[in-house]
């Protein structure tokens, strides 16, 4: 008996341990069959139309006039950048930059048409649908708001010409800039004297800030800064200077002071939304020292008509 009850559970362990080994066996095969398929390429088609395509992004938006107690329809002009990363049979993937905001995109391309149809994910107010045609090096379409009440302008045009992105530190802004911050206007209390009767009378006057001629000739890509180079600039001066370093890079601006600024040259591409890798060790010194002296920099004021 003693015997048997031993060749007995010998062949329970035996069974035991034959099971495993197929389960194991049997796992092994499930995780080499779903590591093949993981590893299969989907082919890529179209890489020539690869790239960032920038441009004019604008839609109406209605505003308010409080004084006369109306609304009109204004434009609203940005500048996007449309960066295509991937094309396959089935599928287009690639970013959205305007506004200092990078989205990502997902949709398809008809070739008949020359068209693409992309989604922006959705799961922000200002995402929405790009239906764009493709010509030679251009991309012409329309960009509609998921949300349409979310926006100001929730049906956009867009004309986009393909740029190759290059980082060049010599880059400027261009002498015939416009050196007037239009979007942070400030009143100031004015005085004058009424010649009829010789009162004084106290009036207020709104002025927007100005930059110099300094924002031309220094270069903080280029140059260590001291800080008897900015000491007495403006702060403006030194907003542009130091910005121009971020420009250069592909950095997609949030505040519409610097896109303005930025916008008049022809070689701003937003490519980024963060951009702070990318800068070399003497231009994060400099950044660096601009910040100090923008907390406690004085500004130019002046009137001007639009």
């Amino acid at each position: 008996m003693k015997i048997l009850k031993f060749t007995l559970i010998a062949l329970f362990a035996i069974t035991l341990t034959s099971c495993k080994k197929d389960a194991t066996t049997e796992e092994k095969s499930k995780d080499s069959l779903t590591a093949k398929k993981d590893s299969i390429v989907i082919p890529e088609v179209h890489k020539e139309y690869y790239g960032i395509y920038t441009g004019e992004f604008a839609g109406k938006e209605m505003m308010h006039d409080n004084e006369a107690d109306e609304d009109y329809e204004g434009i609203n002009i940005k500048r996007l950048s449309l960066k295509i990363n991937r094309i396959t049979q089935d599928s287009v993937y690639g970013q959205s930059i305007v506004n200092g905001t990078q989205r990502p995109f997902r949709g398809v391309f008809n070739e008949d048409s020359q068209s693409f149809i992309l989604d922006e994910p959705g799961n922000d107010k200002t995402d929405g649908r790009f239906e764009v045609k493709l010509k030679n090096d251009s991309i012409t379409g329309k960009w509609t708001a998921f949300n349409k009440s979310a926006v100001k302008a929730p049906l956009k045009n867009l004309k986009l010409i393909k740029k190759e992105f290059v980082y060049n530190p010599n880059f400027m802004l261009d002498q015939n800039s416009e050196l007037i911050d239009w979007e942070n206007p400030r009143d100031f209390k004015e005085k004058y004297t009424d010649e009829e009767t010789g009162k004084t009378e106290t009036y207020t006057q709104s002025k927007n800030r100005i930059a110099s001629d300094a924002v031309f000739k220094i270069n903080a890509s280029k140059q260590k800064l001291s800080e008897k180079d900015i000491k007495n600039l403006r702060k403006l001066d030194m907003e542009i200077i130091k910005n121009s370093v971020f420009a250069r890079h592909g950095y997609s601006f949030k505040k519409q002071t610097y896109r303005n600024f930025f916008e008049q040259t022809d070689w701003y591409i937003p490519v980024s939304n963060n951009v702070d890798s990318e800068l070399s060790p003497m231009e994060k010194d400099n950044v660096a020292l601009l910040n100090r002296f923008i907390k406690y920099a004085e500004d130019k004021y002046d009137s001007f008509g639009r």
